[in-house]
């Protein structure tokens, strides 16, 4: 798949098939996240694969918009150890990047996938620290639910040349 089929195509997806997700394709998503560009090339993210359904409970009962990890057959927890990061405030925006190749791999591979945003939101972080027992200089950013999709998302058109400035405002 090209780079610009990917991004043009992927959807986010929130509904899902039986069909596991299997390990290769997990390390596929994990080896093209570690590929995002970094602050200095930190390179701060931990990752945490997580396939059990009394974990992905636990998330929903604390994140009013993570019900998707009911069906999800595996999830990848995004996460940054502050202590690796390039300065205060660049642990969210690598792991935006990492997250971001995530999906687009994703999608690359038939796999279908959402971000679960837990970054900044404290009570969601905070959720997500209990549950996984981070240490205190690792942060949660993003939940991924994965699988197989169950669903087709049309696609909308989202290029708007208004948003376009030149030179300046």
């Amino acid at each position: 798949m090209e780079a610009l089929d990917a991004i043009f195509n992927r959807r986010s997806i929130r509904q899902y098939t039986l069909q596991e997700v299997g390990d290769d394709q997990i390390e596929i998503l994990l080896k093209a996240a570690m590929y995002a560009p970094s602050a200095v090339n930190k390179q701060p993210w931990e990752f945490i694969v997580f396939r059990s359904h009394e974990t992905m409970q636990h998330i929903i009962d604390g994140h009013p918009n993570a019900s998707m990890l009911s069906q999800a057959k595996a999830a990848i927890l995004v996460c940054w150890d502050e202590t690796r990061a390039h300065d205060a405030g660049y642990g969210p925006v690598d792991c935006a990047a990492a997250t971001q190749n995530i999906l687009l791999a994703a999608h690359s591979i038939g796999i279908g996938a959402v971000w679960v945003g837990i970054y900044p939101r404290q009570q969601r972080m905070q959720v997500v620290h209990e549950i996984f027992s981070l240490p205190d200089h690792v942060q949660g950013f993003s939940v991924i639910a994965l699988g197989y999709p169950a669903e087709q998302r049309t696609l909308p058109n989202r290029f708007d040349k208004q948003k376009i400035h030149l030179e300046k405002w």
